[in-house]
C-alpha cells in the first residue's frame, strides 16, 4: 500500500484483515483490487470448533475465516434493561414486538459460525466450516413507532504478533429496517437484480418486515415474519428468502448464485442471536432455479453478546458525523425503487468496489471536512454508476 492511499482505503483494508471475512448478516468492505484469501483458522492446544464435520482428523476441514486476535473482553451476563422492558406485563402484542426489536441495539461482541450440514451430491467435496468475529455497536437510527431502523457500526482493536493493541478501526457495517404491516418490500431476484413487491393487507396482518441493507445502503434481502414471545425468549422467523452470496461464499465458490432460506432473530436476557437455515441454489441465466437446483444446505449462527464495559467512542463519532449522509443514501435507494419495480446493479457492490465514492465521501465527513453540501451530488453519481439498468420486464 502506498502512502497516497486515502484514509478510507487504509481503514477498509485493516478492517477486512481484522475480520478475515465478514459473515452473512454483514457484507465486507473489500475493494475489487484487494485479494484476501480465506485461511484456515489458527489452531491452538484447545481449538474452539463450534461447528465441524464429525469423526475426522482431516486438517483441510479446520474452520476458515478470521485469523486475527482481539483483546480480552468482559461480557455482561446480567439481565439487560432492554430485556426487562420488553418482558413487562400488560404490554400489547405490538408494543412487545417493538421492544424486542429495540433490544437489538447496544454494544456487542459478535461471533459468526457457518457449516454446510447437508451436501446433496453423493461425491460432493466437504466444505470447511466458517468462523469469524467482530465488535460492533448497534444504534437506533430511527424509531417512528411502526418503523425502526438499526445501524451497525464496527469498531475493532487487534492484538498483533508482538502483543501490541492497535488503535480502533471503525467502519460502517450493515443496517436492518423493521416495518410493521408493510405495504411493500424489495426482494432479491437473483444475479444482482432486486424487485419491489406490493403486499396484500391480509398477508401482512400482525407481521413485521425486516429489510437488510449492504454497506452502501443498497438492498440485500427482505422478508416477512411474526414475533412470538415467552418468558424465556422472544423470536422472529422469516419466510423463505432469497439473498445474494456473502463474501465468505463468493470469495471461494463459483458454482451457485443464491442463498434461499429462513432468518431467525432471538432476543435473550444478555443479547440476541441470528440463525440462518439456507439452501445453496443454482440459477439459470434468466434467474430461474436450475433443473437440479440445490447443492447443499447450510446452517449459520451469529451471536451478539453484550459487553460489560464497552468503549465505542470512535464508532460514536463516526456514526454522528456520517449519519445524515448514510440516511440520505438509504432514502435515495427507496425513492428509486418507488419509481421503478426492478433495479439491476452493474455488479455486486462489494466485489466491484462500487461503494468506493460513497465511502470516500463518508470519510471526509467523519474527519470533519465541510463537504455535506456535496451529499446529494455524490449520492446521485454513485447510484447511477451502480445501476446496470432498471425495467419492468424480466430480461436477463
Amino acid at each position: 500500500m502506498t502512502p497516497r492511499q486515502p484514509v478510507w482505503f487504509t481503514r477498509t483494508v485493516r478492517v477486512v484483515l481484522a475480520l478475515g471475512v465478514i459473515s452473512t448478516a454483514a457484507v465486507t468492505l473489500l475493494l475489487a483490487s484487494i485479494a484476501i484469501a480465506d485461511e484456515p483458522a489458527k489452531t491452538s492446544s484447545s481449538p474452539r470448533f463450534t461447528f465441524s464435520w464429525p469423526i475426522t482428523s482431516d486438517p483441510s476441514l479446520a474452520p476458515r475465516g478470521g485469523t486475527t486476535r482481539g483483546p480480552d473482553l468482559a461480557l455482561d451476563r446480567s439481565e439487560s434493561p432492554a430485556w426487562r422492558a420488553h418482558q413487562e406485563p400488560g404490554l400489547s402484542a405490538f408494543e412487545r414486538d417493538r421492544r424486542a426489536i429495540l433490544a437489538m441495539a447496544g454494544s456487542f461482541r459478535v461471533t459468526f459460525d457457518f457449516l454446510e450440514v447437508v451436501p446433496f451430491e453423493a461425491d460432493a467435496k466437504r466444505e470447511q466450516p466458517y468462523q469469524s468475529w467482530g465488535t460492533e455497536r448497534v444504534y437506533v437510527d430511527r424509531d417512528d413507532g411502526k418503523f425502526i431502523s438499526l445501524s451497525h457500526i464496527l469498531e475493532m482493536r487487534i492484538v498483533d504478533e508482538n502483543g501490541k493493541l492497535s488503535e480502533p478501526f471503525v467502519t460502517k457495517h450493515w443496517r436492518q429496517d423493521w416495518q410493521y404491516e408493510p405495504g411493500e418490500i424489495v426482494e432479491y431476484l437473483g444475479r444482482e437484480r432486486w424487485g419491489r413487491r406490493v403486499l396484500d393487507r391480509r398477508e401482512v396482518a400482525g407481521k413485521w418486515s425486516q429489510t437488510v441493507y449492504q454497506v452502501d445502503e443498497s438492498p440485500r434481502y427482505a422478508s416477512l415474519g411474526r414475533w412470538e414471545h415467552s418468558p424465556s425468549f422472544s423470536t422472529w422467523l422469516s419466510g423463505d428468502t432469497w439473498r445474494p452470496l456473502p463474501r465468505r461464499e463468493w470469495s471461494v465458490r463459483k458454482d451457485y448464485q443464491v442463498l434461499i432460506g429462513t432468518n431467525r432473530h432471538t432476543i435473550t436476557r444478555t443479547g440476541w442471536v441470528q440463525e440462518e437455515n439456507n439452501l445453496k441454489g443454482v440459477l439459470t441465466p434468466v434467474r430461474a432455479l436450475a433443473q437440479e437446483p440445490f447443492l447443499a444446505r447450510e446452517y449459520g449462527v451469529a451471536r451478539y453478546e453484550r459487553l460489560a464495559s464497552p468503549d465505542f467512542a470512535a464508532a460514536d463519532e463516526y456514526y454522528q458525523r456520517t449519519r445524515e449522509f448514510w440516511d440520505q443514501v438509504r432514502d435515495e435507494w427507496r425513492a428509486r425503487f418507488r419509481a421503478t419495480p426492478q433495479i439491476t446493479l452493474r455488479a455486486q457492490v462489494d466485489q466491484a468496489g462500487l461503494f468506493r465514492p460513497l465511502f470516500e465521501h463518508a470519510d471526509k465527513l467523519a474527519a470533519g471536512e465541510p463537504v455535506s453540501g456535496q451529499n446529494a451530488a455524490i449520492i446521485k453519481q454513485s447510484l447511477d454508476n451502480m445501476r446496470a439498468g432498471a425495467s419492468a420486464g424480466a430480461s436477463p
